[in-house]
């Protein structure tokens, strides 16, 4: 299958537009009447917060993602201030798509003038930390400069530290994957050796633990809506029920409806590293409206530099 370059990148934004059609809709029910099953790419209904959005278009979330690649691309690594301007122009007057909260705030003090490090919102939404798929693939070999680049990210726009510590937690887990780990056994490891404290263990525990139920229930349990201490127990569950079925998990993310796309953008990357391309279906990929853009700044950014770690 093509697209394995950058393979964990395309994986990421394909479940973000698989999401786009459903994406904040938190009545089950409703999914199930208005759309059915979500294994292919929808358009938003016409009441959706997306409903500017068309088919094989990205969600907010997957917009700021492509502009991350973009400043990776331009820069030959990671920048903060160009991240910063080209995430601001991503959001001038004639942007086609949702402006949340966290984005409404950041733009607030951007135009205040204050530095870039002080403008990121008080928000904490997982969706800050579910962007880092072209870190992780840019610096895989090079864990200080990668988790560097993800806390500045991510802080960016959201500084709420659980948020940060969430996209740092999901960088160590890619970067393990990467290295020839199974997603459950790395994702055991860094909970063990970084991230065993509160309120990570909890959350951890909670998701793993409900690696046997439905994943509508136990989404449902954890809750669907934005905020970290939900969205993270939920990408546990995915990645320890799903691990070896990936694409089905990343329907039944689609399916437990709320901020399905922030929790299938971390799932989407871990499932990418660990099967390639072939995490998701081709016809999610095949379809994306910026598969262009994608593919150019992945071939502007090149391979993954040398290994630094050792």
């Amino acid at each position: 299958m093509e697209f394995q370059h950058g393979a964990i990148v395309f994986a990421s934004l394909a479940v973000d537009a698989l999401a786009l059609g459903a994406h904040w809709i938190y009545d089950t029910g409703q999914i199930d009447a208005q759309i059915g099953r979500v294994d292919t790419l929808r358009a938003p209904l016409p009441t959706s917060f997306h409903k500017t959005k068309t088919r094989g278009d990205l969600t907010h979330y997957g917009d700021q993602t492509v502009v991350l690649l973009n400043a990776l691309a331009e820069s030959g690594g990671f920048s903060v201030d160009v991240f910063a301007r080209m995430w601001r122009n991503l959001f001038a007057a004639d942007y086609n798509g949702y402006r949340d909260h966290a984005t409404k705030e950041t733009l607030k003090q951007f135009e205040a003038g204050r530095p870039v490090a002080d403008i990121g919102s008080s928000s904490s939404d997982l969706g800050g930390a579910a962007r880092i798929a072209p870190l992780v693939y840019f610096y895989q070999n090079n864990m200080d400069a990668l988790l560097a680049a993800v806390r500045q990210q991510t802080a960016m726009t959201h500084r709420n530290p659980d948020v940060i510590d969430s996209a740092v937690f999901f960088a160590q887990v890619t970067a393990g994957v990467l290295r020839g780990k199974e997603p459950m056994v790395a994702l055991q490891d860094v909970a063990r050796l970084s991230f065993d404290r509160p309120p990570f263990k909890q959350w951890i525990s909670e998701g793993l633990g409900s690696h046997g139920r439905d994943t509508r229930a136990a989404i449902g349990q954890f809750g669907q809506a934005c905020d970290v201490s939900a969205g993270f127990p939920g990408v546990v569950h995915l990645i320890a029920k799903y691990q070896d079925n990936p694409r089905d998990g990343l329907v039944e993310n689609v399916m437990a409806g709320g901020d399905s796309a922030a929790r299938g953008l971390l799932a989407g990357m871990v499932f990418g590293a660990y099967s390639g391309i072939d995490a998701v279906a081709h016809e999610w990929v095949s379809d994306l409206n910026s598969r262009g853009a994608i593919e150019h700044f992945l071939e502007q950014m090149g391979h993954p530099p040398a290994d630094d770690m050792g």
